[in-house]
């Protein structure tokens, strides 16, 4: 790899940071020390986004087949790369291979609808009620974005506002995640230099949150701030942001749920749960939180459920047939077992009780659940399955509603249409019928509700999110004026 890995990348140059402070990048499995990086400070960031500045002036006027070229060329270079990004994702966030895989197919298919953006951006001329006049509304990049990228899915979350922001004309600085600097950073940069995107358009400086976290939102160049990560995170930069007025693009926390049904095929039900709830140790704002089960087939479900999860392997994300790798830090293993723990203290039933080794939590299953335990009522990220059960299906509503997110979600029941209706009850900006929540497709709206986020990223929503419209009235012939 030819990315230089201790040092940030400003106006199309790699550079050193200006901090006396360093950022250690850490194996999450093994506890080795990948890199070191000489943090970015203040002046850093100031550089990195006047350098946006500058040069957003005149790739904002690029002809959209020249800014389709780059992405596409950016997709090319991805797809020859792919076994060295995966080996990152794998080293840096603890991805298994089928999470890599996963992600790696995501980021190829967010680049290639974004390649597509430059032709979509549109705009309108409407009709005037003053004669010989008309009214043109254009649709202009917004300036330069900020993205803040999350270490979970690295990658493809940061690729997810970068690419689309370049691709609508705008200019990116780019801050990732301290745990995930390549796969969330200095890959991205690396990937567009190669591509002959112009220096500028694209900076990635990273630093520590008490160095430059606050300031990266308060600076007063970006227009919008793209943050994918928690939600008490996600707050403060909503506050941040008003206070210059910001637009911010937040996909936040979650506390899912999959809601089954007494009519509802529990073999393909309870493979989708597992699915859903241990892809990558659970460490997605989309895995399942809580599973809700109607009373009728609750210990049918149950029984499925706790065999398939005693299977799943365990351990190095980097073999073969490894289904739960590490989790990102031993702060999160500490977390997780004190909710298990307490939860278990207030009537919870251990089901499939999982061991620890290092950062490795094995699958850890509870029944008996009520929502009121830390473990249905905290955003898990990790691999503990909860699951409640529900009286019948307004009672499932009920407990699904019962909490403060609503980003994602699952319902299965033999009947589309009652599957589909039950999912209309259910506030969450989006759900799945017959399938389990952990879904992002490029083209279809993604985001949250209520303490899970706002906006929406992908396809036409993202053209909306990075660019803004113009009215310019146009009078082609003289009008009389009162005074």
């Amino acid at each position: 790899m030819t990315m230089a890995l201790d040092k940030h990348y400003i106006d199309g140059e790699w550079r050193d940071g200006s901090s006396e402070k360093t950022i250690v990048n850490t194996n999450p499995y093994s506890g080795e020390t990948i890199f070191e990086v000489r943090s970015a400070d203040k002046n850093d960031l100031n550089e990195a986004y006047e350098a946006a500045q500058r040069a957003q002036k005149s790739w904002k006027k690029t002809l959209p087949s020249e800014r389709r070229a780059i992405l596409e060329k950016v997709g090319r270079q991805l797809a020859e790369r792919k076994e060295e990004v995966i080996g990152w994702l794998i080293r840096e966030s603890g991805s298994t291979r089928v999470k890599a895989e996963v992600e790696f197919a995501a980021t190829v298919n967010i680049l290639k609808e974004s390649a597509s953006f430059p032709y979509r951006i549109e705009g309108k001329i409407l009709p005037s009620d003053y004669k010989g006049k008309e009214n043109r509304v254009y649709r202009d990049p917004k300036g330069v974005i900020g993205v803040i990228g999350p270490w979970n899915f690295p990658l493809h979350l940061a690729m997810r506002s970068v690419a689309p922001a370049i691709a609508t004309g705008n200019a990116v600085v780019l801050k990732p995640s301290s745990d995930t600097m390549v796969t969330s950073g200095f890959l991205l940069a690396d990937l567009f230099e190669k591509a002959e995107l112009p220096k500028g358009v694209l900076n990635v400086t990273a630093g520590r949150g008490s160095e430059i976290g606050d300031d990266f939102v308060l600076h007063k160049i970006p227009k919008v701030i793209s943050f994918t990560g928690s939600t008490e995170v996600g707050q403060h930069i909503a506050e941040l942001a008003a206070k210059g007025l910001k637009e911010t693009a937040l996909e936040l926390g979650g506390n899912n749920v999959m809601v089954v049904l007494e009519d509802a095929d529990l073999e393909q039900a309870a493979r989708a749960a597992v699915f859903g709830k241990f892809l990558h140790q659970g460490q997605i704002c989309m895995a399942l939180n809580r599973i809700i089960v109607a009373d009728a087939v609750y210990d049918a479900f149950t029984e499925k459920f706790v065999e398939k999860a005693e299977k799943l392997a365990a351990g190095d994300p980097g073999e073969e047939g490894t289904a739960v790798g590490p989790l990102i830090n031993e702060d999160a293993v500490t977390r997780i077992q004190k909710d298990v723990e307490d939860s278990i203290s207030a009537g919870a039933k251990l089901l499939v009780s999982g061991k620890t080794n290092g950062n490795v939590l094995h699958p850890i299953v509870l029944g008996e659940v009520k929502n009121d335990m830390p473990i249905a009522q905290n955003e898990i990220f990790g691999p503990v399955a909860a699951i409640i059960r529900a009286k019948d299906e307004e009672d499932a509503i009920r407990i699904a509603n019962d909490s403060p997110y609503g980003l994602s979600g699952s319902v299965f029941s033999g009947n589309i249409n009652r599957g589909v209706n039950v999912a209309k009850e259910i506030d969450t900006g989006m759900i799945h019928v017959n399938d389990q929540p952990v879904n992002d497709e490029s083209h279809v709206a993604f985001g949250g509700e209520k303490f899970s986020g706002n906006g929406r990223f992908n396809g036409e929503w993202a053209i909306e999110k990075f660019t803004t419209v113009k009215w310019i009235g146009v009078a082609e012939e003289p009008r009389n004026y009162p005074f």
